[in-house]
């Protein structure tokens, strides 16, 4: 018998395999057995075949169970309260996590793990209301003055006014490559899911599976790329009143807090191969949502960078 695996099944279902081919070569077995026995053996041994079919069918609950396991994200197992105090806070037997910020201070939570290249989603529901003056954070970030870093962050905004979705991406320390964006929804009705797909040739942001960004490997250009230095995910929230609105003139309402935002359902696929450049469907996609929701892009900063813009930015 051969069970025929996807190159990204489960630990858990690998771990099964061998034992749910034994009870099922069994259940096959006891048939030819009974042909060469007497009438008395045939009773018995189909007595043994009812028996193995109830436990294969148990075996295989199990199986599900534990599939389900493996697969679904933990907050308790996955990641850590790092700052805060009682701000960050687990429900839900793991599945859901809430950061806070009050006057006093906000709070965060970082990954046990670090990874190198892979894909990461995570499903967000922002501050609702008026959010002016407040910073959601979720990105991947190294350690140490030559960190390698890709960016979320969520800039809060008056009631009624769009979120600004700003993404930036460092190597060797150095960063200066913002895009930002207003969103096709509303972020803070509904959690939605926000995805990092890291690898060899690029990196790829994306909101719902829309592709809204895609920074290239262009070290052969010489500009440098995360390749080398495994990463945690981090998530926080945070007052940043001085920039974070409309370049700092809205200020926090501390009237209205605390600010909480939630998230659940994480997912990780660590691996080299998830995924390469995007196709043309992928690259329509992202000049789509860069031609209708891109408020601001590095690459056209012509003041900001008056010696010439980053090497990427002219090449396609």
């Amino acid at each position: 018998m051969h069970l025929s695996l996807h190159q990204n099944t489960p630990l858990g279902i690998l771990c099964c395999v061998p034992l749910l081919s034994y009870f099922l070569l069994l259940t096959q077995l006891v048939v030819p057995i009974a042909i060469v026995t007497n009438q008395l053996t045939k009773v018995y041994i189909s007595s043994y075949h009812h028996q193995m079919k109830n436990i294969g069918l148990f075996f295989l609950v199990v199986v599900a169970t534990f599939v389900v396991a493996a697969t679904a994200g933990s907050f308790y197992q996955d990641f850590e309260i790092t700052w805060g105090g009682e701000r960050a806070k687990i429900y839900e037997n793991g599945n859901l996590l809430t950061l806070s910020l009050d006057r006093a201070s906000g709070s965060g939570f970082r990954s046990k793990k670090e990874y190198l290249f892979g894909k990461i989603d995570m499903q967000l529901k922002l501050v609702p209301g008026n959010s002016a003056g407040t910073v959601t954070a979720y990105y991947l970030s190294s350690l140490g003055p030559t960190h390698d870093e890709i960016d979320f962050e969520f800039l809060g905004n008056l009631s009624g006014d769009p979120y600004t979705l700003h993404t930036n991406v460092f190597s060797q320390g150095k960063g200066n490559r913002e895009q930002q964006f207003h969103l096709w929804f509303d972020p803070t009705k509904d959690f939605h899911t926000y995805s990092v797909q890291w690898n060899p040739a690029s990196i790829i942001f994306s909101v719902d599976g829309t592709p809204i960004r895609e920074f290239k490997n262009l070290e052969t250009k010489g500009v440098p790329f995360p390749k080398s230095q495994p990463m945690r995910i981090y998530s926080s929230l945070w007052n940043a009143e001085d920039w974070a609105t409309r370049g700092g003139l809205v200020k926090t309402d501390w009237s209205k807090a605390p600010f909480t935002a939630s998230y659940r359902n994480f997912n990780s696929q660590t691996s080299s191969s998830t995924g390469q450049s995007l196709d043309a469907t992928g690259q329509a996609k992202i000049r789509w949502v860069q031609k209708n929701y891109m408020i601001y892009n590095y690459c056209t900063d012509i003041r900001r960078f008056p010696q010439g813009l980053p090497p990427e930015c002219s090449i396609a």
